[in-house]
């Protein structure tokens, strides 16, 4: 069973980080830019016992972005174990929690397990963009939460 920590000491901020850089080496993060982001965004971590599984990510909605953006990242080793789901459930909770009944998704092109697990769950390709600087695209998802959205 999976034990989630929210990210905010040096430890799990280094953890999340950790898994970040490893499924996204194009885009690396320092320690500090990840304490950046949890002024922002809802940053967690994932362990097996003491094994790091993996992190997810909340961006909440906001006037600009009504869509919530929910990331989940496993690690390689311990993909196709059914973590992501679990990340993913705890991320679209998060979210719903904040107030979205709208979330969307964005996955490294280099990643197609990523985009695999996103396209399973009911996301849509929205877009494919590379950022200045990069050479890897981005791919934006969108999903609509019909359960949320009817009630």
């Amino acid at each position: 069973m999976l034990r989630f920590e929210r990210a905010v000491d040096d430890k799990t901020l280094e953890d999340w980080r950790y898994v970040h850089n490893v499924v996204i080496p194009t885009v690396s993060l320092s320690l500090d830019e990840v304490r950046e982001r949890t002024q922002r965004n809802h940053l967690e971590v994932a362990y097996l016992g003491d094994v790091l599984v993996g992190n997810c990510t909340v961006w909440p909605p906001s006037e600009e972005t009504p869509a919530a953006r929910v990331i989940a990242r496993v690690l390689v080793e311990h993909r196709r174990q059914g973590f992501g789901e679990q990340l993913y459930r705890r991320a679209l909770d998060r979210a719903r929690a904040m107030g979205a009944t709208t979330f969307g998704s964005v996955v490294l092109s280099s990643n197609p397990d990523g985009l695999h697990f996103a396209l399973q769950h009911g996301f849509v390709e929205t877009e494919r963009y590379v950022l200045p600087g990069e050479t890897i695209p981005w791919i934006d998802l969108q999903y609509q939460d019909t359960a949320v959205a009817s009630s």
